[in-house]
């Protein structure tokens, strides 16, 4: 979508004027990872109209292939508007006006499948999974076990405000159990599927991804690998390696959820399991603090740290240091006010991401900090 951030703080009625961005999940991950170096395709539908245009445009000057972006002559270009409070207060609106948009309409019938499966790995969000029948089943083609399908990377992005009823948390759960890396929030999983107890409980939920990492806010991130730390190799730990066995498609029962998990919902899970056999277990995850981080805009932040994590993978880097990437892309974007950020050059982070742990956790970054020449400095004077 085109984002439209308010050039003063206040209530949406009060603000006169807007600067023009972008912004959405996917396309936020494309742009971190090719302005990290890496050769990145980014599939959607735009309108045929002069924000279809600026989207397309803007991806394309980060770096990203957008060759395989369809337009759509009869619908628009989804936008949004939102202010510039923090998304976790009371204070903040967004208005979203992509109903019958361009990109609403995808579908397995009129995406390029081939253009998107041609990568190492495929990158898709919970978000699309809910703006039509037509997006959640090409997520569902695009997660279905195949041989030859690349890596597939998921991130749950729960927002309750985009499933009408009951039934998001079940089909973001079916799409999560399919991918081979997971990404959530210790938080949504709470509120989707009532799961407490901290990242060892979500990953007792989530056993079949070769990757699943939580995210626990400004503590920082677990990431759970298949067979643990020990792995075979650098490749097979991150799940770039395509596992031997995917598991079939498992459906649900339709038990509403409300609030916490039903037993019913608890039981259909067991059984679709039942005939399966279980993944190795790997009950204890690498925990990574996250830097302190002068927040200015929470936006983004998410997609920003899946495109640090999987810069990680791509270069076949250590899980925690790709953690610490994540991390790192992450303050990226928390220090603009904007949903998308050029993420520090390489050198900046590989500098940052082989400080010790003390230094490490004395880091603290704010607006400027990617721009910094000395990654030295910022730790000295915290």
């Amino acid at each position: 979508m085109v984002t439209f951030l308010p050039t003063r703080p206040g209530r949406l009625a009060g603000v006169p004027s807007f600067d023009r961005a972008i912004g959405g999940a996917e396309s936020n991950v494309a742009c971190g990872l090719a302005a990290a170096g890496h050769a990145v395709r980014w599939v959607s539908r735009v309108g045929t109209d002069g924000f279809g245009d600026h989207l397309v445009e803007t991806v394309a000057s980060y770096g990203v292939d957008v060759s395989h972006v369809g337009r759509d002559a009869v619908r628009p270009t989804g936008v949004y508007f939102r202010t510039a409070g923090d998304r976790a207060t009371d204070a903040h609106e967004v208005a979203y006006y992509r109903a019958g948009s361009a990109a609403s309409a995808m579908s397995a019938a009129n995406v390029d499948l081939g253009a998107v499966r041609a990568g190492r790995v495929l990158h898709l969000s919970g978000i699309t999974a809910a703006l039509s029948e037509g997006c959640l089943g090409l997520l569902r083609e695009l997660t279905a076990p195949a041989g030859g399908r690349p890596v597939v990377s998921f991130d749950v992005n729960y927002r309750p405000g985009l499933w009408p009823g009951s039934g998001g948390a079940e089909v973001l759960l079916e799409l999560a159990r399919r991918a081979d890396i997971v990404f959530v929030g210790e938080d949504e999983a709470e509120l989707a599927w009532g799961v407490g107890g901290g990242p060892e409980a979500i990953r007792e939920l989530l056993p079949e991804p070769a990757v699943l990492v939580v995210k626990e806010g400004a503590k920082g991130a677990t990431a759970f690998q298949r067979g643990g730390a020990g792995g075979s190799s650098a490749a097979a730990r991150w799940g770039l390696v395509a596992p031997t066995r995917r598991q079939p498609h498992i459906e649900y029962s339709p038990a509403p959820l409300t609030g916490r998990c039903p037993a019913a919902f608890h039981r259909a899970t067991q059984q679709a399991r039942a005939s399966e056999t279980p993944p190795p277990a790997d009950p204890h995850g690498t925990f990574e603090p996250a830097p302190t981080v002068d927040v200015v805009a929470t936006v983004g932040a998410g997609d920003a740290f899946a495109a640090g994590f999987l810069s990680g993978a791509l270069r076949g880097l250590p899980v925690r240091q790709g953690l610490r990437l994540g991390h790192l892309f992450a303050a990226a974007v928390l220090t603009t006010p904007a949903d998308l950020a050029v993420p520090p050059a390489r050198d900046t982070t590989d500098r940052l991401t082989a400080l010790g742990d003390t230094a490490w956790e004395r880091l603290r970054l704010g607006p400027g900090w990617t721009q910094a020449d000395a990654a030295e400095e910022e730790v000295r004077n915290p």
